[in-house]
């Protein structure tokens, strides 16, 4: 039996010219990058060209990436690190209004990495902001501006949604902060930093950080076909952050730690990869909307979450009526079916999306949902047979619920 793979927003498998590109630096290569002797300086000159490829593909300086752990680092590392600095800064100004506990705003259907910071920033007594979103998932232009106040000092907002593929409007987002700041700076107000975690986007979206108009950035090298456990955070030249790992002064004072040269390596080759893997777009948003027409057409009760205009081209979020989502995923996996209940990183809960309520999903419906992420591999024929055995286990388990 052949195992067809729809979770491409959980994990990607790595390209082989990634891994290629990575294995030298396993054996022959092993330098640490710190060391000053030949093999550290190979090490050292492989860090910094993967450096200069993410950079070019964000179109920004080599000298504002930093290489991570991966996503959930430089998410932690956005909200901690700059809460962190702008409290610090407080605890010396003289000026008693001037340590006003600082406010930050997120989305309601972030990533648990964000909302979690968010919820660990609240118990230092920071003022927090959770903005609704539509049934689309879509965040309201005039609720960002309407949220901001004169502590404000981070707007955090996703540029996709990793469970119903959703896009923000970032850029239309930081062209309001920027007005907002020159505003805030004649009135001597902090500066507002803005940061997305583009995790979900990197694959298909513009990620140009000047037209993004952002200060902070997120990414993963596991969601573009490179390896699990590495990141790069972008940090726009200026923005006063401090770190949240202190050690050996690597990455410039700004992360240390020993380089993961491997995973860094492969992150480079990954995304110098992208723009040939996006000439697959179109034939992947395809094959995803007929994958999405088909179900909505022969299965009844099923229904789209999110927008369907303003929606990565690989996502497909399907509700099922009378179905309860983790059984369908399991007859599904027994027909080497792989597909998720939500994100990866709670699809292991029972607890109801965050997401899918926040769109307005009813809990029943939002239990029977099913993510299908389709990636560069996918064919019309794995699809097909989705199609084919999907009616089946439905009406099956329909049978068993009674509806």
């Amino acid at each position: 039996m052949k195992n067809i793979y729809f979770d491409y927003a959980a994990t990607t498998p790595v390209d082989k010219k990634v891994l290629d590109e990575m294995i030298p630096y396993f054996i022959e290569k092993f330098g640490n990058p710190s060391s000053v002797h030949d093999l550290g300086r190979e090490a050292a000159e492989a860090v910094e060209k993967a450096r200069e490829q993410v950079a070019d593909f964000l179109n920004c300086n080599p000298a504002e990436i930093v290489f991570t752990s991966g996503a959930t680092e430089g998410n932690n590392w956005a909200v901690k690190g700059i809460v962190n600095e702008a409290e610090s800064q407080k605890s010396k100004a003289e000026n008693q209004k001037a340590k006003t506990k600082s406010h930050i705003i997120t989305l309601s259907i972030e990533h648990h990495c964000i909302l979690n910071s968010f919820k660990a920033a609240e118990k230092d007594g920071v003022e927090t902001s959770y903005l609704k979103v539509d049934k689309g998932g879509l965040v309201n232009l005039e609720d960002v501006e309407k949220a901001i106040k004169e502590n404000t000092i981070l707007v955090s907002i996703m540029y996709a949604n990793n469970e119903i593929g959703t896009i923000e409007p970032i850029a239309e987002i930081g062209k309001l902060l920027k007005e907002t700041n020159l505003k805030r700076k004649k009135n001597n107000l902090p500066k507002i930093y803005f940061h997305t975690d583009a995790v979900q986007a990197i694959n298909y979206l513009d990620c140009d950080v000047n037209k993004l108009g952002v200060d902070l950035l997120s990414l993963s090298a596991h969601k573009i076909y490179g390896p699990k456990g590495t990141g790069a955070f972008y940090i726009k030249q200026g923005t006063k952050i401090k770190p949240i790992q202190y050690g050996g002064g690597q990455e410039n004072n700004f992360r240390s730690g020993t380089h993961n040269v491997p995973g860094i390596v492969g992150l480079g080759k990954a995304i110098s990869l992208i723009p040939e893997h996006r000439k697959k777009t179109e034939e992947i948003k395809s094959l995803r909307d007929y994958l999405v027409e088909s179900i909505l057409k022969n299965i009844s009760g099923s229904y789209l979450n999110g927008s369907k205009k303003f929606r990565l081209p690989h996502n497909a979020n399907i509700s099922f009526d009378g179905v309860e989502g983790e059984s369908l995923l399991m007859l599904l996996d027994q027909e080497g079916i792989f597909v998720s209940t939500g994100s990866a990183c709670s699809s292991s809960s029972l607890e109801l999306s965050h997401v899918l309520k926040a769109i307005g999903v009813s809990p029943g419906l939002s239990h029977a949902s099913i993510r299908f992420t389709l990636g560069k591999e996918t064919t019309k024929e794995e699809i097909d047979f989705v199609l084919k055995i999907l009616p089946e286990k439905i009406e099956k388990l329909r049978k068993i619920s009674g509806m």
